[in-house]
C-alpha cells in the first residue's frame, strides 16, 4: 500500500476519534435532558454506548476474512455514513422521545434503558465497527501493521474531540452546529478514497452531498425541535452546565434547566415557605446565604430588612436569565456568587444568620455533596450561634412511602450530628429547619409580630401544616437508617430505591443479564483479552472515582473537571507509544503494569484518606495521568502473544470497550452508593488481581 494511503487512513481514524467524542458527550447531554437524568440514567448512557461499540467491533474481522476483502473505498463509505448518523441521533432523540412516552411523563428504568439502547445502536455499532475495520484496510497490503498504532491514532482523536468539546464547542456553538463542524473533516478526509474511479467520484459527491443535507437540515431543525407542546420557547441557550431554556404559556414565564423547571413567575407560596419559614425563628436576620434559589424569593427576603443577601448560583447564565426576565430583581445588599455553593463554602469566612440551600434531590454525585456531614459541617462553621440552616426534599399527600422515609431519615440523622434542633414541616416539600435553638412551629404569630405580611403562609398554614402532620412526619424517622457521607454516599442508594419503587420495577433483572451475557462473554476471551477487559474496567471506574473524589473537596469546577478527564485521554498516547516499544518483553510488561495499576489504587487511597482537602488539583491530574499511561501501555503488548492479527484486533477493541462499560456502571450506581470511595478501590483491585493472577500463569 502506497504510504500515501496509510496516512490517508490514519488521518481518519483521528478524524473519527474527534467526531465521535463530540456526539458522545452531546448524546450524554441531550439525554440528560430527555430524562432529567439521575446517576443510574448517566451509567445507563454510558454502559449502552460502550457495549454497543464494543459489540460493533466484533464483526469486523469476521467480514473481512470470510466476505469482502476491507477496502478504502469502504472505509470512506462508512465514515461519510456516521458523519451523518450523529446529527440523525442528536435528532432523534429530540423527536422520538414524545413518539414513544407521554409529553411531560416521567419515564421509568426498562423503557429509558430501551430508548438509551435503540437510539444508540445504529451509530455506536457503526462507529465500533470502522475502527478495527481501517486496521484490516491497512493489513490487506501490509500485513504486519500494528493496531498499536490505530489505537494511538484513536486515541489522538479521543483527546482532540474531548478538549474540543471541553474548552471550545460548549461555549460557541449549539449541539447539533458543533456534532456538524466536528463531521466536516471526516467529509473531507475521506475524498482520497474516491478519486480512482469516475463512478467511485460520482459516488462521494452524491454521499458527501447527502451529508452535508443532513448537517443543514439538522442546524435547520434545531430551533423547532426545542419547542415545547405549550406556550413557546422565548429564550434558549447552551452553557458550559447544561442546557437553558425560557418557556412562556401566558403570563407564565418559567426557566427550565436540562429539562427541569426550576423558577416560574407564578410561585410565590412556595417562595414564602422558603424564605419564612427559616426567617421567622430569627428575631433580626441580617446576614443571608442561598445556595440557587426560587421564583419570587426576593420579594419575600425585601419583608426582612436585611444587611446582605449572598446568592451563589453555579451558572452565570443562569443568574443573568433571572435578572433579564425579571424571575429576580437587584435589590439592597443583594450580591450574585457565580461559583459551586460547597466551594464556596470552604473558601468564605463570612458569618450568616441563616443559610438556606434550594437543590434538587441528591439523585447525582454533584448534588449529593450538599447532603453529607462535611457540608453540614461547613454549614455549621458559617452560621452564626443562633443562626437557622434550611433545605427541602420532595413531599407528599398522605402516606410516607417507605423509600422516601429512609431517605428523609437518613438527612435527619446526618444534619442532626451538627443541630441541636432539627424540625421537619411537612407539605408539597418537607422542609427541614435546623438551628441550635428552639423551633417554634407557630410561623404565622412569628410573622404576624414582626409586622410581616403574607398571603399564603397566613391563610393556609395552620390548615396544611397541622400539630398532627408536624407529629406523625417527625415520629416517623428511623434513628437506625445510616447517615449520609462524602466517601460513603448512602443517600444515593436510598434515591436509586425510591426512583425504581416509583416505577414498581427492579434492577435485579437488568444486573441478571448482564451478569448472563457478561459470562458468556468472558468464557470466549483470551487472557490478553480479559487483561484489556479489566483494564477498561477499571480505567473508566478510576476516571469516574476520581472526578468524584476531587468534587469532594473542590466542588464542581467545569476547567478542573474537564481537565482531569482530558488528562485520562492524554496518558493513553504515551502509555500505548510505550508498550509498542515493550512489545518484545509483552508478557512480562502485562504482569508488571498490572502489579503498577494495583499499587498505584493503593496509594492514591491511602493519600486520599490521609491528607483529604490538604491534595492539591496536581494530585488528581497526576493520578489519571499515571493510571491511563499504564492502562494504554497494556494494549500494544497484549496483542503480542497472539496468533490470529484479525480475531486479536477485533477482540481487543472489543474487550477494552466492554470492560470500561462494565466499569462505568458499577462504580456509578454499584460500587460508590453502596460499598464508598473505599469500597469502590477495592473491588476494582480484586478485579485487576484476577487478570493478575491469569497472567502470571500463563507467564510461568
Amino acid at each position: 500500500m502506497k504510504k500515501r494511503n496509510e496516512k490517508q487512513i490514519v488521518r481518519t481514524v483521528i478524524a473519527t476519534g474527534v467526531s465521535s467524542v463530540v456526539t458522545q458527550l452531546f448524546v450524554i447531554r441531550e439525554f440528560l435532558v430527555q430524562y432529567t437524568g439521575n446517576e443510574f440514567v448517566i451509567a445507563l448512557i454510558l454502559f449502552n454506548w460502550l457495549v454497543i461499540g464494543g459489540f460493533g467491533t466484533l464483526p469486523a474481522g469476521f467480514i473481512t476474512s470470510r466476505y469482502q476483502k476491507a477496502t478504502p473505498l469502504c472505509l470512506g463509505i462508512l465514515s461519510l455514513f456516521l458523519a451523518g448518523l450523529s446529527t440523525i441521533t442528536i435528532l432523534g432523540i429530540r423527536f422520538l422521545r414524545d413518539f414513544f412516552f407521554i409529553h411531560g411523563a416521567s419515564v421509568g428504568f426498562y423503557p429509558t434503558f430501551w430508548y438509551i439502547f435503540l437510539l444508540i445502536m445504529p451509530y455506536g455499532l457503526l462507529l465500533g465497527f470502522v475502527l478495527p475495520y481501517s486496521l484490516y484496510v491497512i493489513r490487506h497490503e501490509h500485513p504486519e501493521y500494528p493496531p498499536s498504532r490505530i489505537y494511538i491514532a484513536d486515541n489522538l482523536g479521543d483527546v482532540s474531540g474531548g478538549a474540543l468539546f471541553s474548552f471550545l464547542l460548549v461555549y460557541l456553538l449549539s449541539p447539533v452546529q458543533a456534532i456538524c463542524l466536528a463531521g466536516l473533516p471526516l467529509v473531507v478526509i475521506t475524498s482520497p478514497f474516491f478519486r480512482e474511479r469516475r463512478r467511485d467520484r460520482v459516488w462521494y459527491s452524491i454521499i458527501a452531498g447527502g451529508v452535508l443535507a443532513i448537517f443543514a437540515a439538522g442546524i435547520f431543525l434545531e430551533t423547532r425541535s426545542l419547542q415545547p407542546k405549550v406556550g413557546k420557547l422565548i429564550d434558549y441557550r447552551e452553557s458550559k452546565y447544561g442546557r437553558i431554556e425560557v418557556h412562556q404559556n401566558e403570563e407564565l414565564i418559567t426557566l427550565f434547566s436540562d429539562g427541569v423547571p426550576v423558577f416560574s413567575n407564578q410561585n410565590s407560596a412556595l417562595a414564602e415557605e422558603v424564605i419564612h419559614y427559616p426567617l421567622s425563628q430569627l428575631k433580626n436576620p441580617q446576614h443571608i446565604l442561598l445556595i440557587s434559589a426560587v421564583g419570587g424569593m426576593i420579594d419575600e427576603l425585601e419583608k426582612h430588612d436585611l444587611a446582605s443577601i449572598d446568592y451563589v448560583e453555579l451558572d452565570p447564565e443562569v443568574s443573568s436569565i433571572l435578572f433579564r426576565f425579571d424571575l429576580l430583581k437587584t435589590i439592597r445588599g443583594l450580591s450574585v456568587i457565580n461559583e459551586d455553593g460547597r466551594a464556596y463554602l470552604m473558601r468564605t469566612d463570612k458569618q450568616y444568620d441563616a443559610i438556606i440551600v434550594n437543590l434538587p434531590e441528591p439523585d447525582t454525585f454533584q448534588i449529593n455533596r450538599f447532603y453529607t456531614s462535611r457540608f453540614f459541617e461547613l454549614v455549621k462553621a458559617r452560621l452564626t450561634p443562633h443562626g437557622v440552616f434550611s433545605f427541602t426534599m420532595d413531599g407528599y399527600d398522605n402516606y410516607l412511602a417507605e423509600p422516601q422515609r429512609r431517605k428523609l431519615s437518613s438527612l435527619f440523622n446526618t444534619v442532626s450530628d451538627y443541630f441541636q434542633n432539627v424540625l421537619l414541616l411537612p407539605g408539597q416539600r418537607i422542609f427541614f429547619l435546623c438551628t441550635d435553638s428552639p423551633v417554634h412551629r407557630d410561623i404565622p404569630s412569628l410573622l404576624a409580630s414582626k409586622g410581616i405580611a403574607t398571603t399564603y403562609i397566613s391563610r393556609y398554614f395552620y390548615g396544611n401544616v397541622t400539630d398532627f402532620r408536624i407529629e406523625q412526619l417527625n415520629q416517623q424517622i428511623d434513628l437506625q437508617t445510616e447517615k449520609n457521607d462524602d466517601n460513603a454516599p448512602r443517600l444515593m442508594r436510598l434515591m436509586f430505591t425510591q426512583w425504581f419503587t416509583k416505577f414498581s420495577t427492579s434492577p435485579i433483572w437488568f444486573f441478571g443479564a448482564v451478569a448472563f451475557v457478561l459470562v458468556i462473554y468472558m468464557m470466549r476471551l483470551h487472557v490478553e483479552e480479559y487483561v484489556l477487559f479489566s483494564t477498561g474496567c477499571m480505567t473508566m471506574g478510576c476516571e469516574l472515582m476520581i472526578v468524584f473524589a476531587f468534587q469532594i473537596y473542590f466542588g464542581y469546577i467545569y476547567y478542573q473537571i474537564g481537565l482531569i478527564i482530558t488528562v485520562f485521554l492524554a496518558g493513553l498516547l504515551p502509555g500505548a507509544w510505550l508498550g509498542e516499544h515493550l512489545r518484545p518483553h509483552a508478557r512480562r510488561v502485562l504482569v508488571w503494569t498490572d502489579i503498577l495499576l494495583i499499587s498505584l489504587m493503593l496509594v492514591f487511597i491511602a493519600i486520599y484518606f490521609r491528607m483529604g482537602d490538604k491534595l492539591p488539583v496536581l494530585f488528581y491530574l497526576g493520578t489519571g495521568f499515571l493510571f491511563s499511561v499504564l492502562c494504554g501501555c497494556q494494549f500494544p503488548v497484549a496483542l503480542e502473544p497472539q496468533g490470529n492479527a484479525k480475531r486479536s484486533a477485533a477482540g481487543a477493541f472489543s474487550a477494552d470497550l466492554i470492560g470500561a462499560a462494565l466499569g462505568a456502571l458499577i462504580t456509578s450506581v454499584l460500587l460508590i452508593p453502596y460499598y464508598g470511595i473505599m469500597g469502590a478501590a477495592v473491588g476494582l483491585i480484586l478485579l485487576k488481581m484476577t487478570s493478575l493472577i491469569m497472567v502470571g500463569k500463563r507467564h510461568a
